[in-house]
C-alpha cells in the first residue's frame, strides 16, 4: 500500500477539499486525485464522495480513516526511532581497560547528556569488527586496520595513538630506568598472554618484535590481568607492555613500575571505523572531541608500516 496515498487520503478527509489537501501536501490537485484513485483501486472500495461543497467520507471511508491514521502514526514512530540522534551511538571499544574505552569515557564525562552505548567485541578481529559496523551491529569500532583492508562503505580515521609502556616488577633489571628504548628490551622476556592468531594485535606485536629483535610471547594459560600482575611482581625477569592510557590495578605491595618508551616510542594505532555518510550527531561530536583532546603523540613514533595512516 502506498504510504503517500494514505497520507493524501487523511489530508482530504480532514480538510474536506482536494485543493486544500494539495496545498497542505505541496502537490497539485491532479496528483491528489490520482493518489486517491489508486488507493481506492487497491482496496477496491470508494473512500471519498465528491459533492458540490467538496468531498465527504463514504461509509467505507469512515471505517478506513482511523486505521489509516494508525498506520501513519506507526510509520512516523518507526522513522523517529532510527533518525540520526534519536537512539544511542553504539561504539565498540574492544576492551574496557584500554585507551579507546578511556577516551570514550572522557568524552562522555565532558558531554554527560550524550546518548551513548559502549560494547566490547573482544572476540572479533579487525575485519570482523569492520563487518559489524557495515551491518549496523555497532555504529563505530576502534581497530588497527591496514588501509587496503577497509571495506567499501566504511570510513576510517586514525584518531588515537596509544604509546606503549614497559610494565615490570621491582626486581626487574630495568625497574629503576626513567625510560627505555625498544632496543633495550632485546633479550628480556616480554609476556603478553591472550594474543590470538589472526588478530590485529597479534600482527602488531609480531611487527614490533621483528623491528627491534624482541622476544614477545603469549605462551601459557591466560588467567586474567590480576594473575599477570601477580606474576610480574614475583619475577626478576618477566615484563609486559601496556598502553599509557590503559587502566590496571594491583596491590600496593606489588610495587610494579610503568616505564615510558622512547627513541622511538611504539604506539598502538587505534583507527575509528564508521559507516560512510553516517550522520549520527554523537559520532560527529566524538570525532571532534578525539581530534581536539586526544593524547599528544611523541615525535619519535614507531608503528607498523601496514597500519592505516
Amino acid at each position: 500500500m502506498d504510504v503517500e496515498a494514505l497520507r493524501t487520503f487523511v489530508a482530504v478527509a480532514e480538510t474536506g477539499q482536494f485543493q486544500a489537501a494539495a496545498d497542505e501536501l505541496g502537490i497539485s490537485q491532479q496528483a491528489v486525485s490520482k493518489r486517491i484513485a489508486a488507493l481506492e483501486r487497491h482496496i477496491e472500495v470508494t473512500l471519498l464522495v465528491r459533492t458540490s461543497r467538496g468531498s465527504r467520507l463514504s461509509l467505507d471511508g469512515q471505517v478506513f480513516l482511523p486505521h489509516a491514521k494508525k498506520v501513519l502514526a506507526a510509520i512516523e514512530q518507526a522513522e523517529q526511532a532510527v533518525r540520526p540522534g534519536s537512539r544511542p551511538l553504539r561504539v565498540d571499544v574492544l576492551n574496557r581497560r584500554i585507551s579507546p574505552a578511556q577516551a570514550v569515557y572522557r568524552f562522555y564525562r565532558s558531554h554527560p547528556e550524550t546518548n551513548l552505548d559502549t560494547v566490547t567485541l573482544s572476540k572479533e578481529n579487525a575485519a570482523q569488527a569492520a563487518q559489524a559496523v557495515l551491518e549496523g551491529t555497532v555504529d563505530a569500532s576502534f581497530r588497527a586496520l591496514p588501509a587496503d583492508q577497509v571495506p567499501a562503505g566504511i570510513s576510517a580515521e586514525r584518531l588515537l595513538d596509544a604509546p606503549l609502556e614497559l610494565l615490570v616488577g621491582p626486581g626487574h633489571p630495568l625497574a629503576d630506568a626513567p625510560w627505555v628504548s625498544p632496543e633495550d628490551l632485546a633479550g628480556h622476556r616480554i609476556w603478553i598472554p591472550g594474543i590470538r592468531p589472526s588478530t590485529e594485535w597479534a600482527a602488531f606485536y609480531q611487527a614490533l618484535s621483528e623491528a627491534f629483535g624482541l622476544s614477545i610471547d603469549a605462551l601459557g594459560p591466560n588467567f586474567g590481568d590480576e594473575a599477570l600482575m601477580d606474576a610480574l611482581a614475583d619475577s626478576p625477569s618477566l615484563a609486559t607492555l601496556v598502553g599509557s592510557g590503559d587502566r590496571y590495578l594491583w596491590p600496593q605491595t606489588h610495587d610494579l613500575r610503568r616505564i615510558p618508551m622512547h627513541d622511538p616510542t611504539p604506539v598502538y594505532p587505534h583507527v575509528l571505523l564508521f559507516r560512510s555518510g553516517d550522520r549520527h550527531p554523537v559520532l560527529t561530536a566524538l570525532r571532534d572531541h578525539l581530534r581536539a583532546a586526544g593524547p599528544r603523540t611523541p615525535h619519535d613514533v614507531w608503528a607498523p608500516d601496514w597500519v592505516y595512516r
